[in-house]
């Protein structure tokens, strides 16, 4: 008897199974016969193609704005870093670099291949960023290359030793007044003399103009003596020793130094992370390979 009211339900148990079944086949119809799928959206082809164009001149924008900006020189005072940054080649920044131990100058673009010998494709490149003097570009006839406004060029013997200048002296010079005069001196004796002349371009006012100008009357007789540390041994505390090199820089240059497995040149310093490249040829000064 007992087992027997196991399979025997009472009038609402069958109900409830009936009406339990009838929603399960009622679900399985639904799911059946009914989509669900979701319809997809339409999409204006004409505002995606206006909207992808205008994506496109803003990257255009960007990537010329992060390009390196080339600023107007003289071309009679490249340095090995300057050639090497215009795509010029070792023998030709040697050639321009010998051709001026000479005291000569070049005076136009034609000039600048005869003697540096580079390419036309190179030339026409760097050419329209060439910035000669005044005299030069008015003048409709050759002049002699000794004379700058009528003056003779100065000899390295002739000029001033830039470490024992005066105040007044530094004055004669076309550009320098009586506030730029002193911040020279001033930055010179805060270091205790100069080793380069490039370290002008760490005065404050002084144009790139105005230190082609004091160049050509001045030179460093007397360079201050500099104790060199070795790129490739120094510690972080060594090299924020150097101007222009804080901690950071310091510890960015050793972990590049790791990767690379030590420099091979100067101009690696370059591809360092916030590294100051304006600054480079002074803080070479104070390396070496």
């Amino acid at each position: 008897m007992k087992i027997k009211s196991l399979f025997v339900y009472t009038r609402q148990q069958r109900k409830g199974i009936f009406l339990l079944l009838l929603l399960i086949f009622a679900l399985q119809c639904l799911y059946a016969f009914v989509d669900f799928s979701t319809e997809e959206p339409t999409v204006n082809q004409q505002k995606l193609k206006q909207y992808v164009v205008e994506i496109d001149s803003l990257k255009a924008i960007e990537i010329e704005n992060r390009k390196p900006k080339v600023y107007r020189f003289n071309p009679n005072f490249i340095t090995d870093y300057k050639g090497y940054t215009l795509g010029m080649g070792t023998a030709e920044i040697d050639r321009l670099l010998k051709y001026r131990e000479q005291d000569k100058w070049v005076n136009s673009a034609k000039e600048f291949q005869q003697v540096t010998k580079v390419s036309d494709s190179l030339l026409a490149m760097i050419s329209p960023y060439f910035k000669f003097p005044e005299w030069v570009t008015r003048s409709k006839s050759k002049h002699n290359s000794k004379f700058v406004h009528g003056n003779t060029l100065k000899t390295e013997r002739q000029k001033i030793d830039l470490n024992v200048a005066t105040v007044v002296q530094l004055q004669k010079v076309h550009g320098v007044g009586e506030k730029l005069s002193q911040r020279i001196v001033n930055y010179r004796d805060k270091y205790k003399g100069l080793t380069s002349l490039v370290e002008l371009s760490d005065v404050y006012g002084l144009s790139p103009e105005v230190i082609e100008s004091i160049k050509k009357e001045f030179k460093i007789g007397t360079p201050k003596a500099i104790e060199k540390i070795s790129l490739n041994d120094a510690t972080v505390d060594e090299l924020v020793t150097i101007r222009h090199i804080d901690y950071e820089i310091a510890h960015a240059i050793i972990e590049q130094r790791t990767l690379r497995e030590g420099y091979e040149s100067m101009e690696e310093l370059t591809k360092v992370k916030d590294f100051p490249i304006k600054k480079i040829e002074i803080i070479r000064l104070y390396l070496t390979l």
